[in-house]
């Protein structure tokens, strides 16, 4: 599956975790903006499907919370992120308005690349954490005629 590279940064920016993106607040915030749709919490349904290609069902719901953007000069930027984090929707949408620019700033492409490494990292030593629960069965064939 081909992502545009705004679906790769706002897939990035959601799964970041708050502590990350929050050394970059003060330069996000340093541009005129309004909020469109102030940091607001929410439910949301989740669809699962058994064996990954069965019926669709409701696993549950969940939270997520949304922000809309839009600086100065008329770029507008999303987030929707799980959980219930106002202050990291609210830097999610405001760096991918500034990432909508037609030469994003150097700062913001590393910071993607900064947030992209560290997802990774996590996902590496979450499947090596897994890697290691993993049992083996086997069958043992008695003698018998």
């Amino acid at each position: 599956m081909n992502l545009s590279p705004r679906q790769h940064w706002i897939g990035v920016l959601a799964r970041a975790q708050l502590n990350e993106l929050q050394p970059h607040e003060a330069a996000l915030k340093d541009a005129e903006y309004q909020l469109i749709r102030a940091p607001e919490i929410g439910m949301t349904l989740v669809r699962g499907r058994m064996g990954g290609n069965g019926a669709p069902f409701n696993v549950g719901e969940m939270t997520v919370t949304r922000c809309v953007v839009r600086l100065a000069d008329g770029r507008t930027g999303y987030s929707y992120l799980a959980g219930r984090d106002k202050v990291h929707a609210e830097l999610a949408a405001l760096a991918d308005a500034h990432l909508q620019n037609a030469q994003p700033s150097p700062w913001l492409s590393d910071l993607i690349s900064a947030l992209a490494q560290a997802q990774a990292r996590r996902r590496a030593q979450k499947e090596a954490d897994t890697a290691a629960t993993k049992v083996e069965f086997f069958t043992l064939v008695r003698g018998e005629n």
